[in-house]
């Protein structure tokens, strides 16, 4: 149920409200955070000021993949194996948007209904809304409310649109890329950038023949790979060398061990992300923020006539892209663009 709009008084008072609630263990509470997130709504904002500093506890693990790789699939079976831990998990699974609505297709949700009744187990689906990586553009703080309401292993899936979805290595402390046994080249794999994020790679439908030639094959490139050539650069070292897995999700073989692997890289201190990648995922999240208030501040008010004049100007190409920014963003600092 959406939240009513409300002034900023009384949207400090609902965040509170639900604050306290979502850290008392409410899901329901915790469920009403999450859609004024997506929602970017004042609650959200309110919320996120007074839960921010509670979180930065929680192991952070971003799964991508291509799509059929089965990334849904292992989810469920990872919730499975922690649950036999006894241990708490929250899943935020990032689907493709309805062109008409917005909102989540599909929800990955559908695929782990069994745990519904689980309260340990929270599970989000969260529509892409466009966005490019992968991620939503709400997940870094539908995050930081899990992490703030307790949950110490925080799985994210990401859409599985292809090899560009990188970014959720900057959001996670450990990325697992899904390979699938003959969906393509191996060494054109290795070559692109989303096994280049990996900290674990598993090929996952072992059951399948050829799982573990392709496994094979991933373990020899990356080891006889150390270097990364770039267009006009010098060869770089690899920043990782991530192990490879094998998994059945549908059957759950080699699911403990990939767990294990979690909690290896986790306990190892390779999970725990560097002051330079912290630095990069707080300005990735201020930077995000940022864009939103300044297309939220050039869509209101008497801004709004200017930016649509720009904008129409820039169709009609009476003026190009670059004097059009100037003009919008001298339009909120005030000041005539040089």
């Amino acid at each position: 149920m959406a939240e009513p709009a409300t002034t900023a008084s009384a949207a400090g008072d609902r965040a509170a409200e639900l604050s306290d609630a979502a850290l008392a263990g409410d899901r329901r509470a915790l469920a009403r955070l999450l859609t004024a997130v997506e929602n970017r709504t004042p609650i959200a904002e309110a919320a996120l000021r007074r839960l921010y500093p509670k979180a930065g506890h929680a192991h952070i693990v971003g799964i991508t993949g291509p799509p059929g790789a089965g990334k849904s699939t292992l989810v469920a079976a990872l919730i499975a194996e922690v649950r036999r831990a006894g241990r708490p998990v929250a899943v935020i699974a990032v689907d493709p948007s309805s062109p008409i609505t917005g909102g989540a297709l599909l929800g990955d949700r559908v695929r782990m209904q069994s745990y519904a009744g689980d309260r340990d187990v929270f599970i989000r689906s969260m529509a892409a809304r466009g966005h490019a990586g992968g991620l939503a553009s709400t997940s870094g703080a539908a995050v930081a409310l899990l992490d703030a309401a307790g949950f110490d292993l925080i799985l994210v899936e990401t859409v599985g649109t292809g090899q560009s979805e990188v970014e959720v290595a900057a959001a996670a402390d450990t990325t697992v890329v899904l390979e699938a046994p003959e969906m393509g080249d191996e060494v054109q794999a290795i070559k692109a950038g989303l096994l280049e994020v990996a900290d674990l790679v598993v090929v996952n439908k072992g059951d399948r023949p050829g799982a573990q030639r392709t496994a094979a094959q991933l373990r020899a490139m990356l080891v006889a790979a150390p270097r990364v050539a770039r267009a006009g650069e010098p060869d770089r070292p690899r920043p990782k060398q991530p192990e490879v897995l094998v998994t059945t999700a549908a059957s759950g073989a080699g699911v403990p061990e990939l767990l294990a692997a979690l909690d290896r890289h986790r306990a190892g201190g390779a999970g725990a992300l560097s002051a330079a990648a912290r630095r990069a995922r707080a300005e990735a999240q201020v930077w995000a923020i940022l864009a939103d208030r300044l297309r939220a501040s050039l869509s209101d008010g008497d801004r709004r006539t200017v930016t649509d004049e720009t904008l129409a100007a820039v169709a009609d190409h009476d003026v190009d892209p670059y004097a059009a920014a100037d003009r919008l963003l001298a339009a909120i600092v005030g000041r005539e663009p040089e």
